[in-house]
């Protein structure tokens, strides 16, 4: 706890332009990477970060010292070029982008670790440290780190607000933006812009390796949270900033830490939280949600199978067993079982000595189903012109989602049909 404290209150100059610097890069970089990730170019930021490398090894040849100023340029200067390659590869050859990407990706930074070599072999003393572009020094950001980056991110965060209808369009829909009368060409070439600064400066944090993440991880795990793009960017930020300062947080207790790493792991671990427990879209509510829709699925099949024997017998409140259920429907009958004490919780059924059969809403329920299921029938027949002996699977699927808004539609398109194909009744209400 003391330690705890001793870090939150920020009396350390260090631990302010870390936690500082760590949340300037992270969230100004998490905006900018949730257009990349809705434009669906996530390994985009893997290419750059690997293309800066070759940049930051020319201006420290051509300067001869570590320049801040001086290596963000060349940095900057290799890694819009890399990307402004990419586009053109693709769009001017039958290489497609994903292989692009992997082109330029690999020959940048294969063009960066040879430079990186010489300038290690040449003796200069002024080299010191300079690898530490490929790991990230977040953990010795200094106060002219820290305006560099607050500058960067007033910058991205300008941009991105006053092209933000823009910059979705792009992202969401290039056509219509083009359709509308908007400069596309421009706009991608801003955004690519904005794309290079933010992983130029954050490489100084995370390093050359990492900064892919902390681009696109963000937008992802906000993308599992919101089908809204103004919620997804700030949920992304806020992400952004919470790893940032948590990795510098875990950093601090335990020095020999790393923050960068520490960072992209604590994101990682929200992404994948996000995965998997995210409210309707998480891996976990789709599965509950299928599981819901089959339990569904198997209530309204017996359901209607209680309805058929129902017509075939002239009685549809008769007492019946589980065996003469399952002639009519083949279904383990474990699940029958369990459908048919669902169906009695919900009202639909009553239970008496082994037999089980109709209350009036669980017939009304029964009916429907039916019902849909052979207008469904006409539907195919009429309209698809589909065999009739082909159209019995489809209806069987259909009947469960078809709401009662397009059943009136089908029952007024249809006008209203008698009969299905096989010449059984259509039971209206």
């Amino acid at each position: 706890m003391e330690t705890f404290l001793d870090f939150f209150s920020f009396s350390d100059p260090n631990v302010r332009y870390v936690v500082l610097g760590s949340i300037l890069i992270t969230a100004s970089s998490a905006i900018v990477g949730s257009f990349t990730f809705l434009k669906k170019k996530a390994l985009v930021g893997d290419a750059v970060a690997h293309a800066v490398l070759p940049g930051v090894c020319l201006s420290f040849i051509l300067y001869g010292e570590k320049n801040p100023l001086v290596l963000i340029i060349g940095a900057f200067t290799t890694g819009w070029i890399a990307l402004t390659l990419i586009d053109f590869i693709s769009s001017k050859s039958k290489i497609k982008e994903d292989t692009a990407i992997g082109l330029i990706l690999s020959v940048f930074f294969g063009i960066g670790i040879f430079l990186l070599t010489i300038i290690q072999k040449s003796g200069n003393a002024a080299q010191s440290g300079l690898d530490q572009f490929l790991f990230g020094k977040a953990a010795s950001l200094v106060g002219s780190d820290l305006i560099t980056f607050g500058l960067v991110a007033v910058l991205l965060l300008v941009a991105v607000y006053l092209f933000f209808k823009e910059f979705t369009l792009i992202s969401f829909d290039k056509d219509f933006a083009a359709s509308v009368g908007l400069p596309i060409r421009a706009m991608e070439l801003i955004l690519t812009t904005l794309t290079v600064l933010a992983v130029v400066v954050g490489i100084q944090a995370v390093g050359v390796v990492l900064m892919a993440a902390m681009l696109i991880t963000p937008a992802a795990a906000a993308r599992f949270w919101t089908e809204k793009i103004k919620v997804m960017i700030w949920l992304a930020a806020i992400f952004g900033a919470f790893s940032g300062i948590s990795g510098a947080y875990i950093s601090y207790v335990a020095p020999s830490m790393p923050t960068g790493p520490w960072i992209v792991i604590v994101i990682s671990s929200i992404a994948f939280f996000s995965f998997f427990f995210a409210p309707g879209r998480g891996i976990i509510q789709r599965l509950l949600t299928q599981k819901r829709i089959k339990k569904h699925i198997v209530d309204e099949n017996i359901l209607k199978a209680l309805y058929q024997l129902g017509e075939e017998e002239k009685n549809f409140f008769d007492k019946r067993t589980i065996e003469t259920i399952l002639s009519k429907r083949t279904l383990r009958r474990d699940l029958l079982i369990k459908s048919l004490k669902r169906l009695k919780r919900e009202g639909y059924l009553k239970h008496s000595d082994g037999l089980w059969f109709f209350t009036t809403e669980g017939k009304n329920k029964g009916q429907r189903v039916v019902k849909l299921h052979r207008l469904w029938e006409v539907y195919l027949i009429q309209y698809l012109r589909i065999a009739p002996d082909h159209v019995h699977d489809d209806a069987d699927t259909i009947e469960h989602v078809l709401t009662p808004e397009l059943e009136a539609r089908l029952e007024k398109l249809l006008n209203y049909p008698s009969t299905d194909p096989h010449k059984s009744e259509i039971p209206y209400e």
